[in-house]
Formats: structure tokens, sequence, C-alpha cells
């Protein structure tokens, strides 16, 4: 497995790219992940932040960090947002790579704890999230983690 993870804000020439990728994964309009990508690129603050697997010139996986990804809970910030691996690159490891990578990213840039929403039980476990607690989400109620780095 050649795949390289990379932050946005690193590789700006990447943003046509992944600003098309997103889309496919979760229906959100191309423009919703530009426009944050966008901010991302003015580097105003830690978030947001994207992340990117690419193999070759190839994007096969990506993941964000945003403020609220569509829950009730405020508080619990930032957020994880838009894991996803392209089917043929699935169970190899690349969710897990890039959730390390992007904890350790963000802890450089002074956010150390990270939370996540997900209906998946067990996956985000095995790479160190723990369960915090149920909160509202767009769905009704989803399970909410917490990671810290360091």
């Amino acid at each position: 497995m050649s795949i390289k993870i990379v932050a946005l804000r690193q590789e700006p020439g990447l943003l046509e790219t992944m600003a098309r990728w997103f889309p496919h994964a979760f229906g959100v309009p191309e423009e919703a992940y530009r426009e944050s990508m966008a901010q991302c690129l003015a580097g105003a603050g830690p978030v947001p932040q994207w992340y990117g697997a690419l193999e070759g010139e190839r994007m096969v996986g990506g993941l964000g960090v945003i403020e609220n990804d569509f829950h009730d809970r405020p508080d619990l910030r930032p957020n994880v947002c838009a894991v996803y691996v392209d089917e043929p690159w699935r169970r190899q490891g690349i969710a897990g790579v890039m959730l390390d990578f992007a904890c350790k990213d963000m802890a450089g840039l002074g956010t150390g704890t990270l939370y996540l929403v997900t209906d998946h039980t067990s996956f985000y476990e095995r790479y160190g999230w723990e369960f915090l607690c149920m909160v509202g989400g767009e769905g009704g109620p989803t399970r909410m983690y917490r990671h810290k780095e360091g």
C-alpha cells in the first residue's frame, strides 16, 4: 500500500480534487465542502481542517475537522467529520492512519481533544476513540466519541 496522507493546508493545490471527491461519499453539495476548505486555506484558526489519503494522484479516502457535525452539543467540539475510504481500499487500515494523522496534526495546532459522531460501534475504539455519550443528531440520537492526543 503506497498511501500518503496529506493536510490540505500543506497541499493547497489539492483543493479541487478534495472538493470534488467528498460529495460522492455523503451527498453533501460540493459547494459546502469548497467553502469549508477555503476557510481552512485562509488559516484563521485551527478549524476547519481537511485531510486526504492519496494513492499517487488519486484520492481514495478523506476526513475533515469542523466545529460541529450536525448535533445538539455545541460544547463538544471540534468534530472529525466525513471519514470515508473508497470501497476498493477498505480493510487496509487507511481510516486508522488518517485518524491518527489528523489527531496528531490537530494536537500540533493546539487542539488535543477531538469529537466524532457516528452510528458505528466498535470501529473507532480500535483507533483510540472512547464512547462519551449519546447526542441528538439530524436523524435522531447518535453516538459521540472523544479522542485525546497525548
